[in-house]
């Protein structure tokens, strides 16, 4: 299977160009032709697991050249693919989870006249973000992060009939912009550094180059993840982007687009080992990420956008962890994995509640839930408790992880990233359980005209399996160092810091700030607190600003749009007055030339011939004049 590399990408391609060309003759089969093309992908990843396996750990590294791209000069670019053991765990991650997607997809948009395109799109999709993560330079990323663009705007703006929809689509598609030029430069400059722009030439020849040069290029690789994975400043799109369906909701916020910029910062991890400006950015981005998430989650009434919020929360983790260089990278990546599953069920739990509940989003109207959709409150509520990191859910082994090595981080630093990463958990668990307490317990607040009822089978089973993973799958990659010692030939060893805590102390900071989270929001939200159908209006201004996305749109508008479009105001006078004006001017001058000269041009052969003698008399008189002289 080694040479069928490229199957990974060219199945799911496959299925989205038939099912987007293929015109409404595929209307009865495309949803399971869209299936299908998913699962193979995953079939294949599994069976290039199984190959690496097979090999000694210095030997899995998996080279497959398709074809010489661009050959111009010095710039030579091949359609190279690459497995390895980083490469592998994403591979796995978004064949399998997104397989689940589709499947869950079948039975939520069975009602939808346009479910044929809509799984052309979940192919291109998967198909782009395959091809980011198994490419063999920054180049072929880049059009697999320019394929993940294009599909989340798809997606997001898929029911492009609600301008709400339209607009957020617009949003993530211009935000992500901004990092795709941060990306773009950073191909630019590794070019004009090191001559190439293959993982290999670049990383070999980072030990040669300066350090302002990795600082610039690292924090030019930092804008690009920013935008993908939605991190400060470029985080705004994240809550509209839940005007899509829910089942890409979690496909972008599990298993593709949120992850990439994670990957592109672990990926580059020779470039930010020796760039410590660069890298000091990631630790403070995620740091300020995860706690904003956070705080935005707290007053989140609609359950999809609660959940967005959490992601920023989570994906501020990985990236902290990313920051902290050897010591984090695989703690990164393992709270990515986990989240995947966590995040995954959680979305799709949402998303059979909002079908139960007649496509209502707003928490304050469901309540008392669990005795209508048992399944779903089951399988959700395991989700919740990996997430808040319970043991021994999945998301204790890699959340705890991340807080122990931010604690060993030494110093003051140590201190603020430690006690960042536990204030974020103890909120973590706040707003969580407030989304466990308003959907499933309590008083029913739902219209009396509904009747909520369990999601079919084709929804609930994708959620049980991702369910089973937000148990297991923490363990699976913790005991023993398994993840770490798997990545280790990728990211190099992980460093144990001469700082470190105790795990115990960790640990038991941990699971306290946890408790206090929870135990907050059930005296809040839980017992026999009423909860009012309609969010209050007279809130505190903390509420107010976490209820706006902590003004996240406002700063952009301010600082951002209104200068820019003062500036281009500016430019376009600029071009009328002096450009275009210099030219008109100019136009208009050989105009009134040309006007007064023709005067001259009568038609009438008795004025050329005055004109004539005129001219001989003058020339005469010159003449006459000179020799005088």
């Amino acid at each position: 299977m080694t040479d069928y590399t490229w199957l990974l990408v060219a199945l799911p391609l496959a299925g989205a160009a038939i099912l987007l060309f293929g015109g409404r003759r595929t209307d009865a089969w495309g949803h399971w032709l869209g299936c299908l093309a998913a699962l193979s992908a995953f079939g294949v990843g599994a069976t290039l697991l199984a190959d690496l396996l097979s090999r000694a750990a210095e030997d899995r590294t998996i080279h497959q050249t398709v074809f010489s791209w661009i050959p111009v000069g010095g710039l030579q670019v091949d359609f190279g693919l690459q497995i390895d053991q980083l490469s592998m765990c994403f591979v796995l991650l978004i064949s399998g989870v997104g397989s689940l997607i589709h499947i869950y997809s079948v039975a939520y948009m069975a009602e939808d006249e346009d479910r044929r395109r809509f799984f052309g799109y979940l192919n291109l999709f998967l198909a782009s973000m395959l091809l980011l993560v198994i490419a063999d330079n920054y180049v072929l990323l880049y059009v697999g992060w320019e394929g993940v663009g294009l599909a989340s705007y798809l997606l997001i703006g898929f029911w492009y009939h609600k301008p709400s929809a339209a607009t957020a689509a617009k949003k993530a598609f211009v935000m992500n912009r901004v990092g795709d030029a941060g990306l773009a430069l950073a191909m630019f400059l590794m070019f004009a550094t090191f001559g190439t722009v293959s993982y290999s030439g670049v990383f070999a020849g980072v030990p040669a180059a300066s350090e302002a040069v990795l600082n610039v290029t690292g924090l030019l690789l930092l804008l690009g993840a920013c935008a993908k994975s939605a991190q400060v400043p470029l985080q705004a799109w994240l809550g509209d982007a839940m005007e899509g369906p829910t089942p890409v909701s979690a496909l972008i916020h599990a298993a593709t687009m949120v992850t990439a910029g994670v990957y592109l910062i672990v990926r580059s991890n020779p470039l930010f080992n020796l760039a410590p400006g660069a890298q000091l950015a990631v630790v403070i981005v995620g740091a300020v990420t995860l706690m904003l998430g956070a705080f935005i989650g707290c007053a989140k009434d609609d359950i999809k956008r609660a959940l967005a919020a959490s992601t920023m929360s989570q994906i501020g983790y990985m990236v902290l962890a990313a920051g902290l260089g050897p010591a984090g990278y695989a703690f990164a990546i393992m709270h990515l994995l986990t989240h995947g599953f966590f995040k995954a069920g959680l979305f799709l739990g949402s998303g059979a509640v909002i079908h139960a509940m007649h496509e209502e989003q707003d928490m304050r109207r469901y309540g008392g839930l669990r005795a209508a959709l048992p399944i779903t409150f089951v399988t959700f509520g395991l989700g919740y408790l990996a997430i808040i990191g319970v043991p021994p859910f999945a998301g204790f082994f890699s959340k705890d992880a991340i807080i122990e090595a931010a604690l060993g981080a030494g110093g003051v630093r140590g201190y603020v990233l430690g006690g960042t990463a536990l204030l974020g958990a103890g909120i973590t668990a706040f707003y969580m359980t407030r989304v466990m307490l308003m959907t499933f317990f309590g008083k029913k607040r739902w219209a009396p005209e509904s009747h909520p009822h369990e999601a079919p089978a084709l929804m609930t089973w994708p959620m049980i399996l991702l369910a089973v993973g937000s148990v297991f799958s923490g363990g699976l990659f913790a005991i023993g160092g398994t993840l770490a010692h798997w990545l280790e030939p990728v990211v190099g060893a992980h460093e144990e810091s001469a700082h470190a805590v105790p795990a115990w102390i960790s640990t038991t900071l941990a699971l306290s700030v946890v408790v206090i989270g929870v135990a907050v929001a059930y005296r809040m939200y839980g017992g026999k607190a009423e909860i009012p159908r309609v969010a209050p209006v007279r809130v505190s201004p903390l509420t107010t600003a976490a209820r706006a996305d902590a003004y996240g749109d406002a700063f952009n508008e301010e600082v951002f749009m209104r200068p820019g479009a003062q500036l281009t105001k500016a430019l376009v006078t600029i071009d009328d007055a002096g450009v275009d004006g210099s030219v008109n001017s100019l136009a208009a001058l050989i105009s009134r030339t040309s006007n007064g000269l023709r005067q001259l041009q009568t038609g009438f052969a008795r004025n050329y011939a005055l004109s004539m003698l005129v001219g001989a008399v003058v020339v005469a008189a010159v003449l006459l004049a000179v020799n005088l002289w």
